[in-house]
């Protein structure tokens, strides 16, 4: 009993290390640590429900990189199956599909009709999706880079007409001038 009281408070920060360093046995010692971080039943049945309704709502956000969706659905799976909930692969992988925003529409349809939900992880889909984000980022920074591009070339020509008509400009007073002085 004293070797399992040991191990028990050895592993502990120093708050919860006050909390059990009454109890009799490891036994209180447990029940009182399970209580402090995982709650009572009804308090853990509350979380779950709370886990489930936010899975269920779960979307994708206005901004959001699917790194960023991958840790937040991670997050709620990982703590839902803590809590007893199972999925299954297909359920994970639609629900990942499903909650993409529509600028993924196109990519979500060609994975729905070319993938095998049952043997796809929700890793390998996520690596797929990751994928995709960077192509499609570094077509728009292409795309950025020669409308700066454009942008430039037109601003050059600009310049260069307006140069020009300054230049005709000065020679025609220059003309005129040479014209007046002949007269004169």
């Amino acid at each position: 009993m004293t070797v399992a009281k040991n191990i028990i408070t050895s592993a502990l920060n120093l708050d919860d290390f006050f909390r059990v360093s009454q109890c009799s046995s490891a036994k209180e010692m447990w029940d009182i640590l399970e209580v402090t971080h995982e709650g009572t039943i009804n308090v853990k049945r509350a979380r779950k429900h709370a886990l489930i309704q936010e899975y269920e709502l779960f979307r994708m956000q206005q901004g959001e990189t699917i790194v960023d969706v991958q840790k937040r659905f991670t997050h709620i799976v990982n703590h839902l199956i803590g809590l007893g909930k199972q999925f299954d692969m297909e359920e994970l992988n639609i629900k990942i599909l499903k909650c993409l925003d529509r600028s993924w529409q196109a990519k979500v349809i060609v994975v729905l009709e070319t993938r095998d939900f049952t043997t796809l992880t929700t890793i390998t889909l996520f690596g797929m999706l990751r994928e995709h984000e960077l192509d499609m980022t570094r077509l728009k920074e292409m795309e950025t880079m020669e409308k700066k591009t454009r942008n430039l070339a037109h601003k050059t020509k600009a310049a260069n007409i307006e140069s020009s008509e300054e230049s005709s400009d000065e020679l025609s007073d220059t003309k005129n001038l040479n014209l007046l002085t002949r007269r004169f």
